[in-house]
């Protein structure tokens, strides 16, 4: 029998409200995430990652692209919010993440969308780049457990997260979804803008972990609460993908679930950049899954 999702529990007990307010405090100024802008939102500043102070989401619907744990037979309930705080040269979503497309969404509306996605079916509710909007979300999330929502929380993210936002979550969220992007600084500087987001990553991860260990899959082969690590191939970067690998080995779990993703493409501004302007090579992405599997990450593969 599936258990009840975590939030339930503290919804019940009051912690829930506390929660959102200490969140609500991280908005304004803005220190939601590692860039520490301080913009003050309520008034029109925007930091980095571009985002206003309301909520704007750019989607919401049972997406089946997702790793089969989380899409099952009805989908994932897949909200996608606009802008984002790393804005990878690379980005496959940047019209929504780097230029924002999307629109206003009132508390009271995302709940509504989060119950309609689960009186369709979906397995799970999917924060699709949460960072910016965590205050908002969880506020939205309150009032959809009063109208009945009962299924997991996706936290769907890049990595580069506020250790303490991270650390509020505990309660809240069942799944956490990272992508490891790089844990060479010179990449991640070159390639994000964020020549911090190996030590931050490192240190999410791990905390992610303490929270809601390895991935629990039902007998029905949906996931139920836990770990599920992303990470994308690159070109030119293989040594980078096996310093992810050993990470994951050695500092979280051997038997975490990695997701090793082959479907890089040079979107954005990839093709100002040689080394990534073009996609991997079958021998890249074999190298990786064999490193994996050397490694003895029995949970590594294409999922």
């Amino acid at each position: 029998m599936q258990d009840s999702p975590v939030y339930l529990r503290t919804k019940e007990d009051g912690r829930l409200e506390k929660k959102i307010e200490e969140l609500a405090s991280y908005l304004n100024p803005c220190v939601l995430c590692p860039r520490q802008c301080k913009a003050n939102r309520s008034v029109g500043e925007l930091g980095f990652c571009k985002a206003p102070y309301n909520l704007y989401i750019s989607s919401a619907f049972p997406h089946f692209g997702e790793e089969s744990p989380l899409v099952g037979i009805h989908g994932s309930g897949t909200i996608f919010l606009s802008h984002c705080n790393l804005k990878c040269i690379f980005c496959q979503n940047y019209d929504i993440s780097i230029y924002g497309d999307g629109c206003p969404c009132s508390f009271d509306q995302l709940a509504t969308i989060m119950i309609e996605l689960q009186a369709r079916g979906c397995h799970n509710i999917n924060f699709v780049t949460p960072t910016h909007y965590v205050p908002h979300l969880i506020r939205a999330l309150s009032i959809a457990i009063n109208m009945g929502l009962s299924i997991p929380i996706v936290y769907n993210c890049g990595g580069y997260e506020s250790l303490e936002v991270i650390r509020l979550l505990d309660g809240i969220v069942d799944i956490y979804m990272p992508d490891i992007k790089f844990l060479d600084p010179l990449l991640s500087k070159r390639l994000c803008r964020a020549e911090d987001y190996p030590d931050i990553v490192k240190s999410v991860i791990k905390e992610m972990q303490r929270q809601v260990g390895n991935l629990v899959i039902s007998t029905g082969g949906i996931a139920t609460r836990g770990l599920l690590i992303r990470h994308l191939v690159m070109p030119s970067c293989r040594e980078d993908t096996k310093q992810v690998l050993r990470f994951i080995k050695e500092e979280v779990s051997k038997t975490a679930f990695v997701n090793i993703m082959a479907q890089y493409h040079p979107y954005n501004r990839a093709e100002d950049y040689p080394e990534i302007a073009r996609r991997i090579s079958n021998k890249e992405y074999d190298e990786a899954l064999d490193y994996a599997h050397e490694l003895g990450l029995t949970r590594a593969a294409n999922h």
